[in-house]
């Protein structure tokens, strides 16, 4: 927030000043207190996020409380759990439903690297398939640790350019993964 200063009205204008700030950065504040994830749990990880949810912990005063199972109307895909390669061509569709700007946080150790599943059925890690922002760890990581994923989500949605989404460092990643 510093960032953004007060600076004096010009001529004409009647107050004691306004507040003068980039565009990226307000558009930033705004995208990440509001986030909608959609919760993609194929297991253990799965219960965990439902504790999360919980009057405990209580994942709304982060402002990502409207869970969304539409990928159309969400904007941070959260992947918990095992993802066998037969579901690796779902999970790849739902990220492609999504609309830019979109976000990924794998959760578990299963969903960022496989776990203890090393087999020839099992995906190992997700960021095989879709590019990964947020790794959260744990097997499964307590409700502490998505919380902490998804601070670290909304940190780097505030300090997100708008313009990176246009960028050709941005346009690479995604041509590494085969989407355009």
């Amino acid at each position: 927030m510093s960032d953004i200063k007060l600076v004096e009205a010009p001529p004409g204008i009647e107050g004691a000043g306004f507040f003068a700030t980039s565009l990226d950065k307000a558009v930033g504040l705004a995208r990440s207190y509001s986030l909608w994830p959609l919760p993609f749990a194929t297991s253990c990880c799965g219960i965990e996020f439902m504790a999360t949810m919980g009057a405990h912990y209580d994942l709304a005063r982060f402002g990502a409380e409207r869970l969304s199972f539409s990928p159309r109307q969400a904007d941070l895909l959260m992947v918990m759990g095992t993802i066998a390669k037969k579901m690796a061509p779902v999970l790849r569709q739902v990220y492609l439903q999504m609309a830019e700007p979109r976000w990924v946080m794998a959760v578990g150790a299963c969903a960022s690297s496989g776990g203890v599943f090393d087999t020839y059925s099992v995906l190992q890690g997700i960021d095989e398939i879709i590019p990964v922002d947020v790794y959260v760890p744990g097997c499964p990581p307590r409700p502490e640790g998505i919380i902490d994923g998804l601070t670290r989500i909304q940190e780097l949605v505030q300090n997100e350019s708008i313009r990176r989404r246009d960028s050709d460092e941005y346009k690479q990643l995604l041509a590494k993964y085969g989407i355009q």
